[in-house]
Parts: C-alpha cells; sequence; structure tokens
C-alpha cells in the first residue's frame, strides 16, 4: 500500500519503481483520481462552512423577529448537496483505495531487474552435493517404499495434494518443527507464538494477500479463511497499535498449518510434497524501525541458513529478481537445497523484507521515545523452514540403497535416539 501524498511529491521515482517490476506506469491514474477526490472534498468543506454559516443566521434573524425562511431553505439545500458530495468522496475515496491496494512493492535499488526466475541471482553456496554409488530415487517413491508416506489415502478422503504420514516420517515431521523452533526462540531471540489458523479479510488485507490474490486462498461459510502462512497473524500482531521503538526489533516465529489451494499450478509437482494444499511451516516475522530493517533481512536469512546448515544440507542463496518477487515484497532472498532425487535445486526458504508495504495496510506505527509522533513500522517474514520440504530434502539427501534414511545428527536427540529409518 501506498501514500498518495509520497506520490503526488515524486511521481517519477513510483513509476520507474513499478518499471522495474514491467508494471505501466500508474502515477497519471493515481493522481487524477486523487485530484477528483481532493477537488469534492474542498466542495464538500465549502458547503459545510456554508451550511454553518445559514444556520447561525437562522437563530439571530429568529431572535430579532425577522423572515429566516431563505436562510431555512438554503440550509435544507446545502443538507441535499452535502450528502451527495459525502456518496462521491465516499466513492471516489474507495476507488482510490482499490487502485492502491492491487499495485505491487517498489523493488529495492538493490534487487536485480529481470523478468522471471531466470534472471535471478546467486549469491552463494553452502555445503556439496552429495554423491552416490546409486540412482537416488526421489522422495515420494522412498517414502512409499517405506510404507510411511500414503498419497493415495489421502485422495480417498481429501482429493490431490494431500499426504499421509505415518511411523517415522510422522516422528521426523514432528521433530523437525521442535527443531526448528528451539534453534529459533532459543538461540535467536523468537518469541514462540501458537496462532490462529483461521483469519478475517482484513489479517489477509494487511498482509496483502487481499484483494490480488483470493483464488489462491481458502474461504469457508463463515467468512473467514485458512492461513495460506504463519506470517498472516504473526504479521497482523501488531495491527492498528502504535508500538514504544526501543521496544524493536520484535521477533515472532511459529508452526503452523498452512493452507494454499494452488491456484495456477495445474501440472506441477503433481507427485510428491512439493506442492500441497496443506503442509506445515515454520515461520519468522519481524517488525522493526525502518533503520533496522535493512539489516534484519540479512539475520533472518542467515537463521533460516543455519538450519540447513545444522541438518548439512547442501543449498544455495538467490536474490529474487524485480519479476520474481512476492506483490508485497521490498526485496528477497530464496534459499534453494539441493534435491538430488530431481537433481535440481528446490525453495525450501524466502526471506523478504516488505518494507512499510504491510504496515500502511494494518496501520502499524511505532513512537521515537519522548516523542509524539509515530511512523509506520518496517515488517519482514521467512520461512524457517518449510518442514515438509525439509523433510523431502532429508529423505533424498540421506537415503541409501536399501531404501533407508539415515537421520541427521542434529535430529538424533529429537527421535529419541534413533539413527536410521526402514521400512515399518
Amino acid at each position: 500500500m501506498f501514500d498518495i501524498k509520497a506520490i503526488r511529491e515524486n511521481p517519477d521515482f513510483y513509476d520507474q519503481g513499478w518499471a522495474k517490476r514491467d508494471i505501466e506506469p500508474q502515477s497519471g491514474t493515481l493522481l487524477s483520481l486523487d485530484e477528483k477526490l481532493r477537488a469534492k472534498q474542498t466542495e464538500l468543506q465549502d458547503c459545510q462552512s456554508r451550511r454553518n454559516d445559514a444556520s447561525k443566521s437562522i437563530g439571530i434573524l429568529k431572535s430579532k423577529g425577522e423572515d429566516a425562511s431563505d436562510a431555512i431553505r438554503e440550509v435544507g439545500e446545502l443538507k441535499q448537496s452535502m450528502a451527495i458530495l459525502e456518496e462521491d468522496v465516499r466513492t471516489l475515496s474507495e476507488e482510490l483505495s482499490a487502485a492502491l491496494s492491487t499495485i505491487a512493492n517498489i523493488p529495492d535499488e538493490d534487487v536485480p531487474a529481470g523478468t522471471s526466475e531466470d534472471d535471478n541471482v546467486e549469491i552463494r553456496q553452502w555445503g556439496e552435493k552429495p554423491t552416490f554409488d546409486f540412482e537416488p530415487k526421489q522422495h515420494f517413491d522412498l517414502g512409499e517404499d517405506l510404507g510411511q508416506m500414503d498419497f493415495e489415502g489421502a485422495a480417498k478422503m481429501s482429493g490431490a495434494r494431500f499426504v499421509i504420514l505415518k511411523s517415522d516420517l510422522a516422528k521426523l515431521e514432528r521433530a523437525l518443527a521442535a527443531f526448528m523452533l528451539d534453534i529459533h526462540t532459543t538461540e535467536f531471540g523468537y518469541d514462540e507464538v501458537s496462532v490462529p489458523l483461521l483469519v478475517r479479510d482484513q489479517a489477509l488485507y494487511g498482509t496483502s494477500q487481499l484483494p490480488k490474490f483470493e483464488e489462491d486462498l481458502f474461504k469457508t461459510t463463515t467468512d473467514h479463511y485458512l492461513i495460506p502462512t504463519g506470517e498472516v497473524p504473526l504479521t497482523n500482531m501488531v495491527r492498528e497499535s502504535i508500538v514504544e521503538e526501543e521496544t524493536l526489533p520484535l521477533r515472532y516465529t511459529c508452526l503452523s498449518s498452512c493452507y494454499r489451494s494452488e491456484a495456477g499450478s495445474a501440472g506441477r509437482d503433481t507427485r510428491g510434497m512439493i506442492r500441497l494444499h496443506q503442509f506445515q511451516k515454520v515461520e519468522m516475522v519481524s517488525i522493526t524501525t525502518p533503520e533496522q530493517s535493512i539489516d534484519e533481512l540479512e539475520r533472518m536469512t542467515g537463521i533460516a541458513e543455519e538450519i540447513l546448515k545444522r541438518l548439512n544440507l547442501h543449498y544455495r542463496v538467490l536474490k529474487l529478481c524485480s519479476g520474481d518477487m512476492s506483490f508485497a515484497a521490498h526485496k528477497t532472498y530464496d534459499l534453494e537445497v539441493w534435491l538430488p532425487g530431481q537433481d535440481m535445486y528446490r525453495e525450501i526458504s524466502s526471506c523478504s523484507n516488505t518494507g512499510d508495504f504491510q504496515a500502511r495496510r494494518m496501520k502499524a506505527r511505532c513512537r521515537p521515545k519522548n516523542e509524539k509522533k509515530t511512523r509506520f513500522v518496517h515488517t519482514l517474514n521467512g520461512s524457517g523452514l518449510a518442514v515438509g520440504r525439509t523433510l523431502v530434502a532429508i529423505l533424498e539427501n540421506y537415503q541409501h540403497a536399501d531404501g533407508s534414511i539415515t537421520i541427521p545428527d542434529a535430529l538424533i536427540p529429537y527421535m529419541g535416539g534413533q539413527e536410521v529409518i526402514t521400512s515399518s
């Protein structure tokens, strides 16, 4: 969400930023709406002033015993005009707000220009790709051969893009989530939160999923939505509030189920756990001052990397180009883990700084110490990590020719000392 005053003062800056995302110039349309709105607001204020003057004159005329009929008629006419103008102002305000809410965030200067994932820039790699003396399998073959990953059974009750994990794989999923949360909370100062999985539309508007991406959401008959990510409830914890700056940054983490309709992904990743309608994710959210958010993005990305390092999973970090960033992002790093069964890198975490884009929609502000004036906070979010995809990475990277899976050292305490997963 943008400040129309800022666009009014520097329209070229915004048009150039949107052009980096391959979006046509928007300032002309927005400022035209803004001009019409302000003109109607001026007319309304003028009518209000004239009505007030006429109302006062009625009392004066009556106190003198003079005829006040003309003044009474004028007040009636002005009230009718005001009702029309108030409706015009409401309509134009909604139209301008709708226009502002459907335009993507401006990319940071550091974001490379580009139109697709092919234009993303690799920043670094960590670790080495594992080598095998056999043909490595994909995770779904491994899981089904273990008898602990059931897509067919899930489809009977829920349809496509669902999975049932059983026995040690269910335990591994739980172990991964606990491992991630422990690192975030005990080592990096995140506050663990248990969040609602159902939210109303204003929460999704605040984090920019609505109105742009409604087709990718699951909506209930009670006008609630299932959350697509823990980012939604965590970020909305500061909705319509003023936070004292000395308390920032606020850092929150949660484990939640996430629900996505995967609209537009027909034919992609139809087998396996890469793209499900329901999945587990550990989320990180930071609320910062504008000055802190640049460093906070680097810190958050490093924490997500630390999870992969401790699991000894080879990965790379990409700086996303302007055309591959999410709608609300100002700057984004993606972590892609190596999957030997697929012989390719796949996204396992995305860490984004949204600047004040979400804060404006949520009316989330901060106040410097000993000052009355407030300003918008900056919000950041990142996967720390996607639990299902991390399980996928462990299956493919730690597999053996007999189909067994070695449990990474860091997870053995969370698996009750178990070191290997074998067929049920």
